[in-house]
């Protein structure tokens, strides 16, 4: 059967054009904090490098089709005897060893720079908030500001906030694109994870692993402001919001969606996160002794 290479290529060439027309600019490569930056930037790199590889090897490989390509030889014609070439082997083996060796070092500098507080803002107190799951929502707990809201976080910008993860249900993940990598959130653990926003603005949020019927809606916005917002809005909310009871909160816990809300205290007093830490230096601290801490400032 003979096939039409042009009306084939035109076709791939056309579906990728639609395809592409259809996608907006990624998360991940549009950083607004320094974690997701050093994310972005390793994305950028292996696409690189993968794509030079890639390009070199089909560069290769035309060159030796073309130059050995079948010949007409005679019928007794035999091919010669050709034994390893060191260079040629070298060559072959000893690139991929350098590139692993310096993919395991770029991984483990990575690492290090996404799993302690943005050096820009190491010197500074960082804002600690709680951030549990529950079927199919998110809580956030603020015990310094004594305030919890659900689904949507109100952050302020340049400062490093220490996000201490864990959930009411099945494991999750805590995502933000633009701001960082995802981490899970377990129920019998805090996990540990450090962001910031080097810009104000309003970002997308989401639970990154699958955790039952309502995954696709376990969403949550992050909106950075000044300073002086961010005060603002913590005043406003002990001005109006409700007080959190135990009630109220085992009512939020029912799996369903609900739309954002807000509170005054948190649910830290009456139900502290798990004991047991991950990723977090110093002392093991409860919700309660978090709550003690502030309180004695």
């Amino acid at each position: 059967m003979k096939v039409n290479l042009k009306g084939t290529l035109l076709a791939f060439f056309t579906l990728g054009t639609l395809l592409l027309s259809g996608c907006s600019e990624l998360a991940v490569l549009d950083p607004k904090g320094p974690q997701a930056e050093v994310q972005a930037n390793d994305t950028i790199m292996l696409i690189t490098l993968m794509g030079g590889i890639v390009v070199t090897v089909l560069i290769i490989l035309g060159v030796m089709l073309f130059k050995y390509r079948a010949s007409k030889q005679s019928a007794d014609y035999e091919p010669p005897h050709i034994h390893g070439h060191w260079l040629v082997e070298a060559i072959c083996i000893g690139i991929p060893v350098l590139i692993v060796i310096f993919l395991s070092f770029r991984s483990i500098e990575s690492n290090y720079l996404v799993e302690s507080a943005p050096a820009a803002y190491a010197d500074e107190e960082s804002l600690v908030i709680y951030a549990s799951s529950s079927n199919w929502k998110w809580h956030f707990s603020y015990p310094e500001q004594d305030i919890e809201t659900v689904n949507y976080l109100f952050i302020p910008a340049n400062r490093n906030i220490e996000f201490r993860l864990y959930s009411y249900g099945p494991i999750t993940s805590f995502w933000v694109p633009q701001l960082g990598g995802q981490k899970y959130a377990m129920a019998d653990m805090v996990t540990t994870l450090h962001l910031a926003a080097d810009v104000e603005g309003e970002f997308w949020g989401r639970n990154a692993n699958f955790s039952g019927a309502g995954t696709a809606e376990n969403t949550f916005t992050v909106t950075s402001m000044s300073d002086e917002k961010f005060n603002e809005w913590v005043e406003e909310v002990h001005a109006t919001a409700d007080p959190l009871t135990e009630e109220k909160f085992e009512e939020l816990l029912e799996p369903g969606h609900l739309g954002t809300s807000t509170y005054t205290g948190t649910h830290l007093e009456f139900s502290p996160a798990p004991e047991h830490s991950h990723g977090k230096t110093g002392p093991k601290v409860t919700g309660e002794q978090e709550q003690e801490d502030h309180s004695s400032h």
